[in-house]
């Protein structure tokens, strides 16, 4: 009797590893590879800002690009109203929103 417990409960180590290892994949997929791909996609749009294109920085002030220098940004609000940001203020998906609707008010 004691030997059929023994050989029962004997399983595969790598079974015992799946559960854990199938978790870490579904994270990995579902999680870190999206995240990586934004960032490589807020970096790029942030090396290829140029000056006139509409903007909208994380707290929420939009503006018109005057001049780009490597790490900041000098920005038009309101009629000679400037200024100076970090270029890393600058929300990828608020000003792309901007740019969108801009593009079909001037469709219509």
């Amino acid at each position: 009797m004691n030997t059929v417990l023994l050989q029962a409960g004997g399983g595969s180590d790598f079974t015992s590893f799946l559960p854990i290892i199938g978790m870490i994949a579904i994270f990995y997929f579902f999680f870190i590879r999206p995240q990586q791909r934004k960032q490589k996609e807020t970096k790029k749009y942030l090396q290829e800002i140029k000056k006139g294109e509409m903007v909208v920085t994380v707290g929420g002030i939009h503006g018109k690009i005057m001049e780009v220098s490597d790490t900041t940004v000098l920005i038009d609000v309101d009629r000679g109203t400037k200024l100076l940001v970090e270029k890393a203020s600058i929300s990828l998906e608020a000003s792309k929103r901007l740019n969108e609707s801009g593009e079909k008010k001037d469709k219509k």
